[in-house]
């Protein structure tokens, strides 16, 4: 996904190489070439504006002048700033101190939730978990059966008294037809009665942005209380990463980003966005 962000950063940062001095105009013309590479990504205007002037700042700064090789610190700076851009560090997955475990994948329809769910359910277990996925997407048609599909390909047990519409019907064990905030509460005390470790709820999305939408994930995340809400974001969205990132960050919140369809055509702006844009590690 950064292959080709990556080839134009390096031929940005190419021009430098062999100077033993840098003069402000050679700052300003390799920052020129890093904005235009970073808009060519998809990354947005504003995080844009706000990572060339830091660089420009420290480029500017003695950092560069009283360095052996100018060109070089230049470099590093750019790549410090990239790294800080993603998060700076690696951060894995909380798990609660008393299980079960609640993961809440929440985010935009078609983003790959349910995928994901089954992704997560079998890196769990591979992990040594005892992880149950709960289908709370009763809206879109086929959504439970496909989670089904998906955890049982992944070898990792599926909670879903309800059908969802693509049957209808009422559903079972009490848990009232249709409701996916009784299912989430339902498939948390299954997991307790049970003895999983880690329960990953998938919830249902909007092809945009609604209230409906958010007053359900926000229900289902009150009903929970998720050691983790995982804001699932298709890698290919671009410039509409941030407004989504952001309406869900105030919707609904979460404590992290999943980008999925990184082996598609997505050049790399969605993650340098959100990541930057809502504070939150990807």
């Amino acid at each position: 996904m950064f292959e080709s962000l990556s080839d134009r950063l390096q031929s940005a940062l190419g021009g430098l190489r062999g100077k033993g001095k840098l003069t402000e105009a050679d700052i300003n013309a390799t920052a020129r070439e890093i904005r235009l590479a970073l808009l060519e990504a998809d990354v947005s205007l504003a995080v844009v504006r706000s990572f060339i002037a830091r660089i420009k700042e420290r480029a500017k700064g003695a950092e560069v002048s009283a360095a052996l090789n100018p060109a070089q610190t230049v470099v590093k700076i750019v790549n410090e700033e990239l790294i800080g851009i993603l998060g700076g560090e690696t951060r894995r997955v909380r798990f609660a101190k008393n299980p079960p475990t609640v993961i809440m994948l929440a985010g935009l329809q078609g983003a790959g939730k349910t995928t994901l769910a089954g992704k997560l359910g079998n890196w769990l277990k591979q992990q040594g978990h005892t992880p149950l996925l709960v289908a709370c997407d009763l809206q879109r048609p086929g959504a439970v059966s496909q989670l089904q599909i998906v955890g049982e390909r992944a070898g990792v047990p599926v909670f879903a008294p309800h059908p969802g519409t693509s049957v209808g019907g009422e559903g079972v064990l009490g848990v009232t037809s249709g409701d996916p905030v009784s299912v989430a509460q339902a498939g948390v005390d299954e997991a307790r009665s049970k003895h999983y470790d880690v329960v990953v709820i998938d919830t249902a999305g909007r092809l945009g942005i609604d209230a409906e939408l958010m007053k359900q994930a926000s229900d289902i995340r009150d009903a929970t209380s998720p050691d983790e809400v995982l804001f699932v974001v298709d890698a290919m969205i671009g410039q509409d990463a941030v407004a989504t990132a952001e309406a869900f960050q105030s919707g609904v919140g979460f404590t992290g980003v999943v980008l999925t369809k990184l082996d598609g055509d997505a050049r790399g702006g969605a993650a340098l966005s959100v990541r930057e844009v809502t504070g939150q590690p990807i």
